[in-house]
């Protein structure tokens, strides 16, 4: 008998071993490796989804209530410019699950095609949304800049892809397309009819080489044929355990996602949507996390420099994309050395192997932790 999909180990469980030496140092550790929220959820959420349990006797509505999706499409207007109807916004339980099941529902669509691209160097469920789906999963190589080369792609795989995803701010490097960059990846993939889903979870963290908040793209800028953004609120607004995210785009796709999402009962809990309502709603909190991350973002950039980890990525998102400045070590080994630091972070090849030789360090820290880290990492300074 064939043997059946064996799930391979969860990308961040292979930390075990560094995990515990990091756990030897005298404060503890800092876990920089996974990237989920600390900071605090703004009270006015908090409250929305206190106030709205009351409410939550029926079922909640699969593709997002009205006012959730009128919510989005609000936001969308404001921070891209981008004129949406609600209709073509569809409730997601988060993004992660959002890119996990896209492969296998389009994949129903349309039966004919078997291939999911997606950067060479990026978030691993890209790669096993396919997978799950029963579909091949191929890389697109990256360029110099960390930046997927679609141009690059074999033309039998471009001829059977399904899906091209997109990521932009990345993760894991940091860096962004240009809004024209954005829009020949785009015009490439509707050359061939490849429907296009660009991962913008971490758009309200765009920054400029300057360090101060940039405007981000997206891929709805230019026309929603073929076309889908996929966002969070668990990072822009602190929320990752409410689990709200949408679908935007493609008025046809948006609505069969919504269907088949109506079909298998994936919903959103209703305070969770209550509270999603209120925090589309208001930009001021979302600045004030933004400011965050850019603080420390430079107070560890300079502290890594000092021990002789640079920073080898993009400005934007909350991430360092990190790398030892003379070369010498790879991304396992420079794990090694900064969880005998206290500082456990990812080995950059759980992204793709193009990240071999990188760590990502995760800025989703307390302001306490991060001068943790910048004081653990004397002990790295005394080394011979």
């Amino acid at each position: 008998m064939a043997e059946g999909f064996v799930p391979p180990p969860y990308p961040h469980d292979r930390l075990g071993p560094h995990r515990e030496v990091a756990a030897r140092h005298p404060r503890g550790v800092v876990d920089a490796s996974v990237g989920t929220p600390v900071d605090p959820t703004p009270r006015f959420v908090i409250k929305a989804a206190r106030e709205a349990l009351a409410r939550a006797t029926g079922y909640p509505a699969s593709v997002g209530y009205p006012e959730l999706r009128a919510a989005a499409a609000g936001w969308l207007q404001r921070r891209f410019g981008v004129e949406i109807d609600a209709d073509a916004v569809t409730a997601c339980i988060g993004t992660k699950e959002a890119v996990a099941s896209l492969p296998h529902v389009l994949s129903l669509r349309v039966p004919g095609r078997d291939t999911v691209l997606y950067p060479a160097l990026a978030y691993p469920t890209y790669a096993m949304g396919a997978t799950l789906a029963g579909l091949r999963a191929v890389p697109v190589p990256i360029d110099e800049r960390w930046r997927p080369d679609v141009r690059a792609v074999d033309p039998a795989d471009a001829e059977r892809a399904l899906l091209l995803w997109c990521n932009d701010p990345a993760n894991p490097t940091g860096v962004s397309a240009s809004a024209s960059e954005l829009a020949e990846t785009v015009a490439w993939a509707r050359e061939r009819g490849i429907v296009v889903a660009s991962d913008e979870c971490y758009a309200e963290f765009t920054y400029g080489d300057d360090g101060e908040p940039a405007d981000p793209v997206t891929v709805l800028a230019g026309g929603h044929d073929g076309v889908l953004a996929v966002h969070s609120l668990s990072k822009r607004s602190n929320m990752a355990g409410f689990r709200v995210g949408f679908y935007a785009g493609d008025v046809e796709l948006v609505r069969y996602l919504g269907e088949v999402r109506k079909h298998a009962g994936m919903m959103i809990p209703s305070p969770m949507q209550a509270a999603g309502v209120a925090a589309l709603g208001d930009d001021d909190h979302v600045e004030v996390q933004r400011r965050r991350y850019a603080a420390r973002r430079v107070r560890l950039v300079g502290a890594l420099a000092g021990v002789g980890v640079v920073h080898d990525g993009g400005p934007s998102a909350f991430y360092l994309w990190l790398r030892d400045r003379d070369h010498e070590a790879d991304g396992w080994d420079l794990a090694a050395r900064l969880a005998n630091a206290g500082v456990l972070v990812a080995p950059g090849d759980l992204y793709g192997p193009d990240g071999a030789h990188h760590v990502r360090l995760a800025l989703t820290l307390t302001d306490e932790q991060v001068e943790q880290v910048a004081e653990n990492l004397d002990v790295l300074r005394e080394e011979p």
